[in-house]
């Protein structure tokens, strides 16, 4: 007995070595599954709120434009109105947008547009355009996380023809020879949206003939005989009755979230916003993986559905508290936000597809000369003194909205615009008149009727340099 003891407690000490080594090995082993993705740190609904609050700023501005890139290609050919086209072709606008035309915000009425999606995963694209005589246009180019990564037109690359490839980020190709240059968009699909300055409806034929020769070629048939399909094939579920603004106002957090987790995959986040993916991964949030909502905590759950229906009131809470200069709002970032979220999330829902301010700039008010909001029981006076216009390289206009959209006036004038017949001043200068009612004969050239209730006004210039 009195050999055995001294081993029996020799044995006892090596058990509970191995235990406490065996903990250790465990703790680690959990430690380092969590984090590097194994397990969910649990938040609470508060701060399940706040992450969702950010996150949904973060991820609006990508999912409304795949929103929008359904909608705008839900079509079997390029319709009469240039407002749907199927991907890889054009839809062109042969006159100004009609005022109930909403599929896409604030649509400006100085230019005839065409817009184009590009399914660059597929293959790239090529787009081509005419001589315009130097006649001004911009054909902009924007990820889906609403960035201008190309801009061909007068301003960049001239007005005369010429080719230009477009390349998906899983792409590595030898450009053609006749091709000028190559542009790499770090996203599956890419939008662009083009203009063409028009002085009025007498010159809409002018710029349709221009317009006509705008096209979209896939690489592979590029040097061949190419006429785009006139039946692509539709997706029948995409909803055609509510503008993309609203499906995805409507979105609960479960279908929002997932979205955006799903569009990632595609069409990656920039380097830049790590810290924002930590936020997502916080509430369960990774790109390119399922999100469902009732595998997250219910207290996660909560905290994010309240966000859902908070974020978009702040968003637009947040636009009309944006920095004025003499009461316009214009941001000098937009089309390269960086890690701008909350200015970039407020363009997408007040401008979505804005272009660079080199080409085009935006100075928007939605509040007077006093600090209060614009409403039509009033009447205001927009007074230019002589050589205060802003000098363009192509033209300026004024228009206002009731929210994002014209509304119908019974004049059915929507804009003011240089090639209208003005009146100005004995003096050089101009006054525009913005009310509901007429300012009488001698003043309803300069008139602009203004949509009841509260509305906002902008004005949109083609500058010679930015404000």
């Amino acid at each position: 007995m009195a050999d055995t003891s001294p081993t029996t407690g020799v044995q006892k000490k090596s058990k509970r070595n191995y235990t406490l080594i065996a903990l250790l090995i465990i703790a680690v082993v959990a430690l380092a599954w969590y984090m590097f993705g194994g397990g969910q740190q649990e938040i609470s609904e508060e701060e399940a709120y706040i992450r969702g609050m950010e996150s949904w700023v973060y991820g609006y501005p990508i999912v409304l434009m795949d929103v929008t890139r359904q909608v705008l290609t839900a079509a079997p050919a390029p319709n009469e109105e240039g407002t749907a086209a199927p991907i890889g072709q054009f839809a062109k606008m042969p006159h100004y947008v009609r005022p109930d035309v909403k599929v896409v915000v604030r649509i400006s009425l100085n230019s005839l547009w065409c817009t184009g999606w590009m399914d660059l995963g597929q293959e790239p694209v090529v787009l081509s355009v005419p001589d315009t005589h130097d006649r001004y246009y911009a054909m902009s180019v924007m990820n889906m996380w609403t960035n201008v990564f190309a801009s061909v037109g007068k301003r960049t690359t001239g007005t005369k023809p010429g080719n230009f490839l477009f390349v998906g980020p899983n792409w590595q190709v030898t450009r053609p020879a006749d091709i000028k240059q190559v542009f790499k968009s770090s996203t599956r699909y890419a939008w662009i949206l083009g203009q063409t300055q028009v002085n009025g409806p007498s010159d809409f034929a002018y710029v349709n003939a221009i317009q006509a020769d705008y096209k979209l070629t896939p690489l592979s048939q590029w040097g061949k005989p190419y006429t785009p399909p006139t039946n692509a094939q539709v997706d029948k579920s995409v909803d055609l009755s509510r503008i993309p603004p609203d499906q995805v106002a409507a979105m609960d957090a479960g279908t929002f979230f997932n979205r955006l987790a799903m569009l990632m995959k595609d069409n990656p986040p920039a380097a830049e916003d790590a810290e924002a993916l930590r936020k997502l991964k916080d509430i369960g949030v990774e790109p390119g993986q399922p999100f469902d909502i009732s595998k997250v905590s219910p207290a996660i759950a909560r905290g994010l559905e309240r966000a859902m229906k908070e974020a978009p009131v702040k968003l637009q809470e947040g636009v009309l508290k944006m920095k004025t200069v003499n009461g316009w709002m214009q941001p000098n970032d937009i089309g390269r936000y960086g890690k701008d979220y909350d200015t970039r999330a407020g363009i997408a829902w007040v401008g979505l597809g804005a272009n660079q301010p080199e080409d085009t700039i935006y100075p928007t008010a939605f509040k007077d000369g006093d600090g209060n909001p614009l409403d039509s029981a009033n009447k205001y006076v927009m007074h230019y003194d002589k050589g205060t216009l802003q000098p363009t390289n192509a033209s300026w206009s004024i228009s206002q909205y009731k929210g994002n959209f014209y509304e119908v006036n019974a004049l059915n004038r929507y804009v003011i615009a240089p090639w209208m017949p003005l009146k100005f001043n004995e003096d050089g200068s101009l006054d525009v008149y913005l009310q509901a009612d007429p300012p009488g004969k001698d003043k309803e050239s300069n008139w602009l009727p203004t949509p009841p209730g509260a509305f906002n006004r902008f004005a949109i210039i083609g500058p010679k340099k930015m404000l």
